[in-house]
């Protein structure tokens, strides 16, 4: 049996059916979501995400494959490494351009070495270190990987560094009462206060999904998203051509939450759906309502999700605001290589150092949990 490993550059050079075959059906690595990112320019070269993609055949067909990208900077990747950047350039050494394999501006988990078997995932890996060896680039970093991902790149040699985000799960919820009823009688009357405070200034939600997402809705989201951008003094990452194409591609995985006071629509949240799992991922605001954001961005989706049976709530990165809300901590993993072997060294001893700071986090978290003690 033959296997030959090769690098393409643009996601079309594969055939939509084989590449979806080998992501498990996750929206967030399927051919039509980078496609969008490739054909509407998001994440191009000359935005700093240059694609590179491997190619794992076997006997002339697809059998593995990953997402790679030449990054010139750090932004929008959500685990940060800019000391390390800066620690290479106080030593004369260029950190960038570095090799990422990522979901663009999305710290959600998944799977990152799309393959159906471990030791196709381990040769994966092992052939982007190669890559980045024989170019002389400074490192290679797998962000937000799956469980099955982090065997592999553990057995090519990678470092891990841990971080938190927080989850939302479905405990068997009957409806929202049930799930407030959970709280603590504290952080339950602050929930319904600030619902109370949305509620008293007229806000009414409603839950767009799929095909029902028309041009009205899709351009208010569009707005509400590039405005939460410019307010923090940032160009936004995204363009509507993007949630467009994503509309016409994988209407099925999207889900808008929609604030309105009367007939005039005040806020948005766009969500990705995949199988029993909602990800919460852009939001916006027309103007300030307290308890707007909380109300938009997590508790209606929490609330979608006890309405249609889904398990899991993935409320994006970072965010200790999310524990008062239901939501509770997990960790969550890179994985590192770096091909100077003295600032590998320099960068293992950070992350055993840092994990046990994390550790530490995690256990003042829980200390925290809003539910009453069982």
């Amino acid at each position: 049996m033959s296997v030959e490993i090769s690098l393409v550059r643009r996601i079309s050079e594969f055939e939509p059916e084989q590449w979806n075959a080998l992501t498990g059906g996750h929206p967030l690595v399927s051919h039509e979501f980078l496609a969008a990112l490739d054909q509407q320019e998001c994440a191009v070269p000359k935005t700093g995400w240059a694609p590179h993609y491997l190619k794992l055949e076997r006997d002339g067909r697809l059998a593995g494959a990953m997402v790679l990208y030449l990054k010139s900077h750090s932004r929008g990747e959500y685990v940060f490494d800019h000391g390390w950047a800066r620690a290479f350039a106080q030593h004369g050494l260029s950190y960038y351009p570095k090799l990422l394999a990522a979901v663009p501006f999305t710290p959600v988990p998944g799977p990152r070495l799309l393959a159906t078997s471990h030791a196709d995932r381990v040769l994966l890996a092992r052939h982007a270190t190669a890559l980045a060896q024989q170019n002389e680039l400074s490192s290679v970093h797998v962000l937000f990987p799956s469980e099955a991902d982090r065997l592999a790149l553990r057995a090519a040699g990678f470092m891990f560094r841990e971080n938190v985000q927080f989850h939302w799960r479905n405990e068997g919820y009957r409806s929202m009462d049930d799930f407030l009823r959970r709280f603590s009688q504290q952080k339950r009357k602050k929930i319904k206060q600030d619902r109370k405070k949305v509620e008293s200034a007229g806000v009414l939600f409603r839950w767009v999904e799929g095909k029902d997402i028309d041009d009205d809705v899709l351009s208010f989201f569009y707005d509400c998203y590039v405005r939460t951008y410019w307010e923090h003094g940032n160009p936004p990452y995204l363009n509507k051509g993007f949630f467009e194409q994503l509309r016409q591609t994988m209407p099925e995985n999207l889900v808008i939450v929609l604030a309105q006071q009367g007939d005039t629509p005040v806020a948005a949240a766009l969500n990705i759906r995949h199988g029993d799992t909602l990800f919460g991922r852009y939001w916006g605001a027309q103007r300030f309502i307290s308890g707007l954001h909380f109300e938009t961005c997590y508790v209606q989706a929490i609330e979608f999700c006890i309405a249609h049976g889904l398990a899991c709530f993935e409320g994006g990165a970072q965010g200790e605001h999310k524990l008062s809300r239901g939501m509770l901590p997990v960790k969550t993993y890179s994985a590192h290589w770096i091909r100077d072997a003295r600032y590998a060294e320099a960068i293992a001893d950070f992350l055993e150092r840092e994990s046990m700071a994390i550790d530490g986090y995690m256990h003042e978290l829980q200390e925290h949990s809003p539910f009453k003690s069982a």
